[in-house]
């Protein structure tokens, strides 16, 4: 064959052609994530997050059809041989993936989104089959299911339960009678600048910066005295704190979401300084359980041996590994750094890695609690994982990635009103939101009903697209 006679076949690069063709693939979904997001709210932020992610994965785990020798590709698109097994829709898995991964997180989007998903999925392959187009739905809505098996979803309980006990306070429209005491130092200096933003909004509240060095519980007490209400911006810790003072002096509290996580504002569904204003404004305020443990309180969780460290290290890697892979990392790390307790846990003795004691209970079931339904249910929620038997450590793990904590004999769950707990080997250090000091030997857990009163934000509405 002379130079002249061969035939030269281009085809692009194998990493260009695969990647700009999956991103088209992905613009659809990309353009709705975008517009989700931009309402500001976590909770949209968190429906389109989940539904990119979905889509991204069902798309990646359906194989293009590789077209005959002589045929195009549109060729064999739109004249599939009968007798071909189906072959699932990519477009198809991808839309059915993101409608269930963005309905996962929230639920009033079912119908917009779904209308959505289908008229994306209509107009793009009006010539497939429909055993096709049926087997890539299938697959998306499995890829989904598994996503949010993985990393649970905060969404509200489909039960009608009992609501919260109502306490409504007068409206304090520009904030007058409010003190609002600010950790400026907290998640990251996020404290302060929320700070300014409460001061705009609320112009007749008094604003109490904390210095380096100054004692939280002092200045929350003496703000407490002289307030209507006691404001606190800052992390979950300083919030306890807040939460105590608010206690003794007889007054509701504010919470502003300056920390880094702020579990007790996002229980509360305040994600932003806007939320704890408008709430304030409206009066909306309602009763709340508050844990205690040796005469000290707290409003999310009280802990023992090494689940600090855990929640550390587990936090660290969530951003490289999934949820799962993440928790058993931490595991491994925290257990192996930390040397068991000896505890008495209401009268019997075990071997225990860490202890989780939480205000109320909390979901999703397993070592990963993230959020609460309500706060005042009267109930502890006891987690503790032992290690007692042969090959703890592995068994733990195996079990972590398994899915099959909650069936294992080293893996302890509850809900007591009270606990007891006992430490033969004398005090030790005791976790409170994340704060880390010395406890007593012998530690007592009970709940508070309903003794703090709490501003929090209306219940979301619908989203619209």
């Amino acid at each position: 064959m002379t130079p002249s006679s061969r035939t030269v076949r281009s085809r692009p690069g194998p990493r260009t052609g695969a990647v700009g063709g999956r991103l088209a693939e992905l613009a659809p979904w990309a353009a709705a994530s975008a517009l989700l997001a931009a309402g500001g709210r976590r909770r949209g932020r968190r429906a389109a997050l989940r539904g990119l992610a979905a889509a991204a994965a069902a798309d990646g785990l359906v194989r293009r059809v590789r077209p005959p020798a002589g045929r195009s590709a549109p060729d064999v698109l739109l004249r599939r041989r009968a007798d071909r097994p189906a072959q699932p829709s990519r477009r198809a898995a991808a839309a059915a993936a993101f409608a269930v991964g963005v309905v996962t997180a929230e639920p009033a989007l079912t119908l917009p989104v779904t209308g959505f998903a289908a008229a994306v999925t209509g107009g793009r392959v009006p010539d497939a089959r429909a055993d096709e187009l049926l087997a890539g739905a299938t697959l998306g809505v499995a890829v989904a299911l598994a996503g949010n098996r993985l990393a649970p979803a905060r969404t509200p309980t489909p039960l009608r339960v009992v609501p919260p006990r109502h306490s409504p306070q007068p409206p304090r429209p520009d904030g007058a009678g409010v003190v609002i005491v600010v950790n400026p130092r907290s998640g990251r200096g996020r404290g302060g600048r929320l700070a300014d933003t409460a001061r705009r909004a609320l112009p007749a509240a008094e604003i109490v910066r904390l210095e380096a060095g100054a004692d939280v519980a002092t200045a929350m007490s003496e703000a407490a005295g002289r307030a209507g209400v006691l404001g606190v911006c800052g992390g979950d810790g300083t919030v306890a704190t807040a939460a105590s003072a608010a206690i003794d002096a007889q007054v509701p509290l504010l919470v502003i979401p300056g920390g880094t996580f702020n579990h007790f504002a996002a229980d509360l569904g305040v994600e932003r300084v806007a939320d704890a204003v408008a709430a304030l404004r409206d009066g909306s305020a309602i009763r709340v359980d508050v844990g205690q443990v040796d005469g000290q309180l707290f409003v999310n969780t009280a802990s023992l041996g090494s689940y600090p460290a855990f929640v550390a290290v587990r936090e660290r890697w969530e951003s490289r590994l999934r949820k799962p892979l993440a928790a058993a990392v931490a595991l491994l790390v925290a257990v192996r750094r930390e040397h068991p307790l000896r505890l008495e846990v209401d009268g019997q003795e075990r071997l225990v890695a860490m202890m989780f004691v939480g205000n109320s209970r909390y979901q999703p079931y397993g070592f990963a609690p993230a959020w609460r339904p309500r706060l005042d249910d009267g109930r502890l929620d006891l987690r503790m994982v032992t290690v007692e038997g042969r090959l703890p450590l592995l068994r733990l793990v195996l079990s972590l990635l398994t899915g099959r904590l909650g069936r294992s004999r080293l893996y302890v769950e509850d809900d007591p009103a009270d606990l007891l707990v006992s430490r033969p080997d004398g005090p030790g250090l005791l976790a409170r939101d994340g704060e880390i000091g010395p406890g007593p030997a012998t530690l007592e857990f009970t709940t508070l009903r309903r003794a703090l009163t709490v501003y929090r934000a209306a219940p979301p509405r619908p989203f619209a697209l």
